[in-house]
Protein backbone atom coordinates (compact mmCIF):
# COMPACT_ATOMS: atom_id res chain seq x y z
CA UNK A 1 0.00 0.00 0.00
CA UNK A 2 1.36 3.88 -0.38
CA UNK A 3 0.32 6.68 0.91
CA UNK A 4 -1.79 10.04 -1.32
CA UNK A 5 -3.33 12.83 -0.30
CA UNK A 6 -6.82 13.75 -0.17
CA UNK A 7 -7.93 15.82 -3.27
CA UNK A 8 -9.89 18.06 -0.94
CA UNK A 9 -8.78 18.05 2.69
CA UNK A 10 -4.96 16.84 1.89
CA UNK A 11 -5.25 14.13 4.75
CA UNK A 12 -3.08 11.65 3.97
CA UNK A 13 -4.35 8.13 2.49
CA UNK A 14 -3.66 4.55 2.87
CA UNK A 15 -4.52 3.35 -0.82
CA UNK A 16 -4.97 -0.41 -1.31
CA UNK A 17 -3.09 -2.31 -3.60
CA UNK A 18 -4.52 -1.86 -7.35
CA UNK A 19 -7.57 0.13 -6.07
CA UNK A 20 -8.31 3.27 -8.58
CA UNK A 21 -10.24 5.43 -6.00
CA UNK A 22 -9.88 5.85 -2.07
CA UNK A 23 -12.54 7.72 0.35
CA UNK A 24 -10.79 9.95 3.08
CA UNK A 25 -11.98 9.13 6.30
CA UNK A 26 -12.22 12.84 7.67
CA UNK A 27 -14.39 14.73 4.71
CA UNK A 28 -16.14 12.00 2.64
CA UNK A 29 -14.25 13.02 -0.20
CA UNK A 30 -13.25 10.61 -3.36
CA UNK A 31 -9.92 10.89 -4.44
CA UNK A 32 -9.06 8.80 -8.19
CA UNK A 33 -5.58 7.86 -8.56
CA UNK A 34 -5.66 7.02 -11.75
CA UNK A 35 -6.75 9.20 -14.98
CA UNK A 36 -10.25 7.49 -16.85
CA UNK A 37 -8.71 7.88 -19.85
CA UNK A 38 -5.08 5.49 -18.97
CA UNK A 39 -2.74 8.45 -18.21
CA UNK A 40 -1.38 7.53 -14.77
CA UNK A 41 -1.63 9.64 -12.13
CA UNK A 42 0.92 12.56 -11.02
CA UNK A 43 4.15 11.29 -8.18
CA UNK A 44 3.47 12.11 -4.86
CA UNK A 45 5.97 13.74 -3.03
CA UNK A 46 7.11 12.21 -0.02
CA UNK A 47 9.15 13.33 2.92
CA UNK A 48 10.65 12.12 6.11
CA UNK A 49 10.33 14.58 9.18
CA UNK A 50 13.81 12.76 10.27
CA UNK A 51 16.63 13.33 7.49
CA UNK A 52 18.33 10.37 7.00
CA UNK A 53 15.48 8.38 8.76
CA UNK A 54 13.56 6.31 6.40
CA UNK A 55 11.91 3.92 7.92
CA UNK A 56 8.66 5.89 8.07
CA UNK A 57 7.57 7.73 5.07
CA UNK A 58 5.11 10.79 5.14
CA UNK A 59 3.49 13.27 2.77
CA UNK A 60 4.56 16.52 2.87
CA UNK A 61 2.69 19.23 5.72
CA UNK A 62 -0.69 19.58 4.23
CA UNK A 63 -3.41 22.37 4.55
CA UNK A 64 -5.44 22.70 7.76
CA UNK A 65 -8.44 20.41 7.75
CA UNK A 66 -11.23 22.44 10.19
CA UNK A 67 -13.86 20.93 11.97
CA UNK A 68 -17.42 20.40 10.65
CA UNK A 69 -18.83 24.35 10.13
CA UNK A 70 -15.98 25.60 8.92
CA UNK A 71 -15.07 26.88 12.32
CA UNK A 72 -11.29 26.56 14.03
CA UNK A 73 -11.10 25.93 17.55
CA UNK A 74 -8.03 25.95 19.03
CA UNK A 75 -8.75 23.09 21.27
CA UNK A 76 -8.75 19.44 19.54
CA UNK A 77 -8.83 15.81 20.38
CA UNK A 78 -8.84 12.66 18.77
CA UNK A 79 -10.13 9.50 21.65
CA UNK A 80 -10.03 5.97 20.72
CA UNK A 81 -11.20 2.99 22.79
CA UNK A 82 -10.88 -0.38 21.69
CA UNK A 83 -13.02 -3.41 22.75
CA UNK A 84 -11.87 -5.90 20.34
CA UNK A 85 -15.03 -7.42 20.46
CA UNK A 86 -15.93 -10.98 19.57
CA UNK A 87 -11.66 -11.94 19.74
CA UNK A 88 -9.81 -13.87 21.65
CA UNK A 89 -8.78 -10.59 23.00
CA UNK A 90 -11.58 -8.65 24.16
CA UNK A 91 -11.60 -5.89 26.78
CA UNK A 92 -14.89 -4.79 28.64
CA UNK A 93 -13.92 -1.06 29.87
CA UNK A 94 -12.12 0.74 26.87
CA UNK A 95 -15.38 1.85 24.75
CA UNK A 96 -16.38 3.02 28.68
CA UNK A 97 -13.25 4.91 29.02
CA UNK A 98 -13.61 7.09 25.95
CA UNK A 99 -16.69 7.90 26.45
CA UNK A 100 -15.93 9.39 29.72
CA UNK A 101 -12.98 11.06 28.42
CA UNK A 102 -14.91 12.98 26.09
CA UNK A 103 -17.14 14.44 29.10
CA UNK A 104 -14.61 15.28 30.92
CA UNK A 105 -13.25 17.33 28.00
CA UNK A 106 -16.36 18.64 26.95
CA UNK A 107 -17.54 19.44 30.54
CA UNK A 108 -14.04 20.36 32.66
CA UNK A 109 -12.10 21.58 29.74
CA UNK A 110 -14.85 23.20 27.36
CA UNK A 111 -13.88 21.76 24.39
CA UNK A 112 -16.31 21.87 21.81
CA UNK A 113 -17.67 18.63 20.61
CA UNK A 114 -17.25 19.09 17.53
CA UNK A 115 -13.51 19.42 17.71
CA UNK A 116 -13.46 15.80 18.73
CA UNK A 117 -13.06 12.68 16.58
CA UNK A 118 -14.20 9.39 18.29
CA UNK A 119 -12.77 6.18 17.01
CA UNK A 120 -14.79 3.39 19.02
CA UNK A 121 -15.82 0.19 17.57
CA UNK A 122 -19.26 0.07 18.97
CA UNK A 123 -19.55 3.02 15.67
CA UNK A 124 -21.89 1.93 12.37
CA UNK A 125 -19.80 4.34 10.56
CA UNK A 126 -16.79 2.34 9.01
CA UNK A 127 -14.56 5.80 8.70
CA UNK A 128 -15.22 6.41 12.59
CA UNK A 129 -14.08 2.50 13.09
CA UNK A 130 -10.32 2.16 15.27
CA UNK A 131 -8.54 0.94 12.22
CA UNK A 132 -5.27 1.54 11.37
CA UNK A 133 -6.34 3.10 8.51
CA UNK A 134 -8.65 5.48 10.33
CA UNK A 135 -6.24 6.12 13.73
CA UNK A 136 -3.70 7.32 11.47
CA UNK A 137 -5.81 9.61 9.21
CA UNK A 138 -7.33 10.67 12.50
CA UNK A 139 -3.96 11.41 14.20
CA UNK A 140 -2.78 13.31 11.07
CA UNK A 141 -6.15 15.63 11.61
CA UNK A 142 -4.99 16.00 15.00
CA UNK A 143 -2.30 18.19 14.29
CA UNK A 144 -3.18 19.63 10.88
CA UNK A 145 -2.82 23.39 11.13
CA UNK A 146 -1.60 23.20 14.73
CA UNK A 147 -0.47 26.93 15.45
CA UNK A 148 0.77 28.62 19.20
CA UNK A 149 -1.99 28.66 21.43
CA UNK A 150 -3.62 25.40 20.19
CA UNK A 151 -4.60 22.41 23.21
CA UNK A 152 -4.51 18.78 21.95
CA UNK A 153 -5.40 16.24 23.08
CA UNK A 154 -4.88 12.03 22.52
CA UNK A 155 -6.37 9.59 24.59
CA UNK A 156 -6.21 5.53 23.89
CA UNK A 157 -7.90 3.06 25.38
CA UNK A 158 -6.92 -0.28 24.45
CA UNK A 159 -4.12 -3.27 24.19
CA UNK A 160 -0.74 -2.45 23.35
CA UNK A 161 2.53 -4.34 22.77
CA UNK A 162 6.29 -4.61 22.55
CA UNK A 163 8.53 -5.46 19.28
CA UNK A 164 12.24 -5.42 18.52
CA UNK A 165 13.79 -2.47 17.84
CA UNK A 166 16.48 -2.55 14.76
CA UNK A 167 16.98 1.21 14.35
CA UNK A 168 19.30 1.72 17.74
CA UNK A 169 16.62 4.44 19.10
CA UNK A 170 15.41 2.49 22.07
CA UNK A 171 17.23 2.22 24.99
CA UNK A 172 15.75 -0.84 26.02
CA UNK A 173 15.89 -2.15 22.73
CA UNK A 174 11.90 -2.49 22.26
CA UNK A 175 9.94 -0.37 19.90
CA UNK A 176 6.48 0.14 21.93
CA UNK A 177 3.10 -0.17 19.41
CA UNK A 178 -0.77 0.45 20.16
CA UNK A 179 -3.01 -1.69 18.51
CA UNK A 180 -5.69 -0.87 16.15
CA UNK A 181 -9.10 -3.09 15.44
CA UNK A 182 -7.83 -4.89 12.58
CA UNK A 183 -4.07 -5.38 13.65
CA UNK A 184 -4.45 -9.21 13.03
CA UNK A 185 -4.32 -8.70 10.10
CA UNK A 186 -3.28 -4.76 9.27
CA UNK A 187 -0.42 -4.73 12.15
CA UNK A 188 0.31 -2.41 14.48
CA UNK A 189 1.25 1.28 15.13
CA UNK A 190 4.65 2.20 16.34
CA UNK A 191 6.29 4.71 18.30
CA UNK A 192 8.32 5.77 15.76
CA UNK A 193 5.55 6.45 13.83
CA UNK A 194 2.88 8.17 16.40
CA UNK A 195 5.98 10.79 17.16
CA UNK A 196 6.84 11.41 14.18
CA UNK A 197 3.22 12.42 13.31
CA UNK A 198 2.01 14.29 16.05
CA UNK A 199 5.07 15.12 18.18
CA UNK A 200 7.69 16.35 15.35
CA UNK A 201 5.30 19.05 14.02
CA UNK A 202 4.39 20.46 17.18
CA UNK A 203 4.99 24.02 16.98
CA UNK A 204 6.25 26.68 19.85
CA UNK A 205 3.19 27.74 21.50
CA UNK A 206 1.11 24.76 20.93
CA UNK A 207 0.34 21.93 23.41
CA UNK A 208 -0.78 18.13 23.21
CA UNK A 209 -1.45 15.96 26.00
CA UNK A 210 -1.15 12.06 25.43
CA UNK A 211 -3.21 10.05 27.81
CA UNK A 212 -2.43 6.31 26.92
CA UNK A 213 -4.28 3.79 28.65
CA UNK A 214 -2.48 0.18 27.62
CA UNK A 215 -0.07 -2.23 28.46
CA UNK A 216 3.06 -1.83 27.62
CA UNK A 217 2.69 2.34 27.53
CA UNK A 218 5.44 4.13 29.07
CA UNK A 219 7.47 6.04 26.08
CA UNK A 220 4.81 5.29 23.88
CA UNK A 221 5.37 8.58 22.27
CA UNK A 222 8.74 8.41 22.38
CA UNK A 223 9.16 11.56 24.00
CA UNK A 224 13.37 12.13 25.16
CA UNK A 225 12.35 12.19 28.62
CA UNK A 226 10.61 9.96 31.58
CA UNK A 227 9.92 11.05 35.21
CA UNK A 228 10.85 8.61 37.45
CA UNK A 229 8.92 8.70 40.72
CA UNK A 230 9.30 6.52 43.77
CA UNK A 231 6.43 5.59 45.94
CA UNK A 232 7.54 8.73 48.24
CA UNK A 233 6.82 10.95 45.41
CA UNK A 234 10.30 11.83 45.15
CA UNK A 235 11.21 11.77 41.18
CA UNK A 236 14.26 12.37 39.14
CA UNK A 237 14.13 12.76 35.14
CA UNK A 238 15.15 9.36 32.51
CA UNK A 239 17.46 11.07 29.18
CA UNK A 240 15.59 8.99 27.16
CA UNK A 241 16.85 10.29 23.91
CA UNK A 242 18.30 7.57 21.27
CA UNK A 243 21.88 6.29 21.18
CA UNK A 244 21.47 7.17 17.37
CA UNK A 245 21.53 10.37 17.62
CA UNK A 246 17.74 10.53 16.08
CA UNK A 247 16.14 13.82 17.51
CA UNK A 248 12.35 12.47 18.90
CA UNK A 249 11.38 16.07 20.25
CA UNK A 250 9.10 18.80 19.09
CA UNK A 251 9.15 21.61 16.68
CA UNK A 252 9.37 24.31 19.49
CA UNK A 253 6.06 22.92 21.00
CA UNK A 254 4.72 21.05 24.23
CA UNK A 255 4.12 17.23 24.82
CA UNK A 256 3.32 15.85 27.97
CA UNK A 257 2.15 12.05 28.27
CA UNK A 258 0.83 10.08 30.81
CA UNK A 259 0.65 6.63 30.35
CA UNK A 260 -1.12 3.23 31.67
CA UNK A 261 1.96 1.76 33.01
CA UNK A 262 5.82 1.33 32.16
CA UNK A 263 7.04 -0.09 29.10
CA UNK A 264 7.36 -3.62 30.94
CA UNK A 265 4.12 -3.98 32.37
CA UNK A 266 0.79 -4.39 31.29
CA UNK A 267 -2.55 -2.54 32.46
CA UNK A 268 -5.76 -3.96 33.50
CA UNK A 269 -9.07 -3.58 32.64
CA UNK A 270 -11.61 -3.98 35.46
CA UNK A 271 -14.89 -3.47 37.62
CA UNK A 272 -12.47 -2.77 40.79
CA UNK A 273 -12.32 0.68 40.56
CA UNK A 274 -15.39 2.02 39.95
CA UNK A 275 -17.47 -1.10 41.35
CA UNK A 276 -20.46 -0.30 38.90
CA UNK A 277 -18.77 -1.42 35.36
CA UNK A 278 -15.40 -1.91 33.56
CA UNK A 279 -12.64 0.96 33.10
CA UNK A 280 -8.96 0.65 32.67
CA UNK A 281 -7.48 1.34 35.51
CA UNK A 282 -5.32 4.27 34.34
CA UNK A 283 -8.07 6.13 32.70
CA UNK A 284 -10.43 6.51 35.76
CA UNK A 285 -7.33 6.81 37.74
CA UNK A 286 -6.76 10.22 35.64
CA UNK A 287 -10.41 11.22 35.86
CA UNK A 288 -10.46 10.79 39.73
CA UNK A 289 -7.33 12.58 40.16
CA UNK A 290 -9.13 15.81 38.35
CA UNK A 291 -12.53 15.38 39.80
CA UNK A 292 -11.24 15.25 43.07
CA UNK A 293 -8.98 17.78 42.62
CA UNK A 294 -5.56 16.35 43.15
CA UNK A 295 -4.96 17.33 39.88
CA UNK A 296 -3.06 20.67 40.46
CA UNK A 297 0.54 20.15 39.24
CA UNK A 298 1.63 17.20 37.12
CA UNK A 299 3.57 15.49 40.02
CA UNK A 300 0.47 15.84 42.55
CA UNK A 301 -1.53 14.14 39.03
CA UNK A 302 0.94 11.65 38.44
CA UNK A 303 0.86 11.12 42.45
CA UNK A 304 -2.52 10.71 43.21
CA UNK A 305 -3.21 8.50 40.07
CA UNK A 306 -0.51 5.94 41.60
CA UNK A 307 -1.75 6.09 44.54
CA UNK A 308 -5.46 5.42 43.22
CA UNK A 309 -4.42 2.26 41.67
CA UNK A 310 -2.06 0.96 44.34
CA UNK A 311 -4.82 1.08 46.91
CA UNK A 312 -7.63 -1.07 44.31
CA UNK A 313 -7.80 -4.40 45.54
CA UNK A 314 -9.13 -6.62 42.96
CA UNK A 315 -10.79 -9.09 45.25
CA UNK A 316 -12.09 -7.41 48.31
CA UNK A 317 -13.26 -10.21 50.72
CA UNK A 318 -11.90 -12.78 48.69
CA UNK A 319 -10.95 -16.40 50.44
CA UNK A 320 -7.57 -17.45 49.90
CA UNK A 321 -8.58 -19.97 46.65
CA UNK A 322 -9.57 -17.31 44.83
CA UNK A 323 -6.86 -14.88 46.17
CA UNK A 324 -4.69 -17.71 44.57
CA UNK A 325 -6.18 -18.56 41.77
CA UNK A 326 -5.89 -14.40 40.77
CA UNK A 327 -2.40 -14.55 41.58
CA UNK A 328 -1.64 -17.56 39.11
CA UNK A 329 -3.87 -16.22 36.04
CA UNK A 330 -2.02 -12.82 36.61
CA UNK A 331 1.46 -14.16 37.15
CA UNK A 332 1.91 -12.33 39.75
CA UNK A 333 2.89 -12.41 43.58
CA UNK A 334 0.13 -13.50 45.63
CA UNK A 335 -1.29 -9.92 45.87
CA UNK A 336 -4.85 -8.65 44.61
CA UNK A 337 -3.77 -5.35 44.34
CA UNK A 338 -3.03 -4.04 41.01
CA UNK A 339 0.71 -3.80 40.05
CA UNK A 340 1.33 -1.13 37.08
CA UNK A 341 2.47 2.06 37.72
CA UNK A 342 1.31 4.95 35.61
CA UNK A 343 4.15 7.06 33.89
CA UNK A 344 4.88 10.49 32.55
CA UNK A 345 7.05 11.65 29.83
CA UNK A 346 8.12 14.64 28.23
CA UNK A 347 9.39 16.84 25.55
CA UNK A 348 11.78 18.49 28.04
CA UNK A 349 12.50 18.55 31.76
CA UNK A 350 10.42 20.85 34.32
CA UNK A 351 9.85 20.57 37.84
CA UNK A 352 6.45 18.18 37.99
CA UNK A 353 5.64 20.27 41.80
CA UNK A 354 5.52 23.78 40.60
CA UNK A 355 3.93 23.25 36.87
CA UNK A 356 0.38 23.43 36.66
CA UNK A 357 -1.81 20.95 34.78
CA UNK A 358 -4.06 21.54 32.01
CA UNK A 359 -5.43 20.54 29.08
Amino acid sequence: MILINCSHCRTPLQLPTGAASVRCAICRAVTFVADPRGFPPPPQQQQSYFPGYHQYQYPSPTPPMYPAGGVRSPKRAVICGISYKNTLHELEGCINDAKCMKYLLVNRFYFPDSSILMLTDEETDIYKRPTKQNIRMALHWLVQGVQAGDSLVFHFSGHGLQQQNYTGDEIDGYDETLCPLDYETAGTIIDDEINATIVRPLPYGAKLHAIIDSCHSGTMLDLPFLCRMNRNGSYMWEDHRPPSGIYKGTNGGEVISFSGCDDDQTAADTQAMSKVTATGAMTFSFIKAIESGQATTYGNMLSSMRSTIRNTDLNPGGDIVTNLITMLLSGGSFSTRLQQEPQLTAHSTFDVYSKPFSL
